[in-house]
């Protein structure tokens, strides 16, 4: 016998909780033999307060807690035995125990639900500060970026200019070997000797 429920369901005060409990038997329901029980227990080790059961049929005992907001919400011919409690309250926090016997199976199966009853749904979380703070570190790196590769263009430019300027200079002072430049004399420009 295996049982399955969830096992922690949180629902806000005065809501409705579904407590769901689904078996999985090796024989078939007979509603004749089946038994089930749902309890309650404010703690752990606390006495168990019996509030739904099945022989033969649903029966939902009078009790001081839950009388009058237990509905049967399950059905046996698809193994789900769950039940409903409506309107609940912060005193209904605590341990929800689904017990379900199907003879001839022996061993008796067990789901623990525990339900938390809050005031207040969490609000979702506000992105608006973390859009904030993503924008400005996205635009200091843009801006960052930008001002390096605009230093290294700068910087670049002025590497290329001097290299330009040097060329011009090696170019203009070449000379013919002798001391004169190589300009004059091709034009020929060149200075009078003395004595000629």
């Amino acid at each position: 016998m295996d049982v399955t429920v969830a096992p922690k369901v949180i629902k806000l005060n005065g809501t409705s909780a579904k407590l769901t409990c689904t078996f999985n038997s090796c024989y078939e329901v007979n509603d004749k033999h089946f038994t089930l029980n749902w309890t309650y227990q404010v703690c752990d080790n606390c006495t168990e307060d019996l509030f739904v059961q099945f022989r033969r049929r649903v029966i939902i005992p009078r009790t001081d807690r839950f009388w009058g907001r237990v509905e049967w919400s399950g059905n046996l011919d698809k193994n789900d035995v769950s039940v409903t409690i409506h309107d609940i309250q912060i005193s209904d926090e605590g341990f929800y125990n689904c017990y379900v016997l199907n003879p001839p199976d022996r061993h008796k199966g067990l789901g623990t639900i525990y339900l938390s009853v809050v005031t207040e749904v969490a609000p979702e979380r506000d992105s608006t500060v973390a859009a904030i703070i993503g924008a400005s570190v996205g635009g200091l790196l843009a801006v960052i970026i930008l001002t390096s590769v605009i230093v290294k263009c700068v910087r670049r430019k002025k590497k290329q200019d001097l290299q330009s300027e040097d060329q011009k200079r090696e170019e203009g002072g070449k000379t013919d070997g002798e001391g004169n430049q190589e300009e004059d004399a091709k034009e020929g420009n060149l200075p009078s000797l003395p004595g000629l």
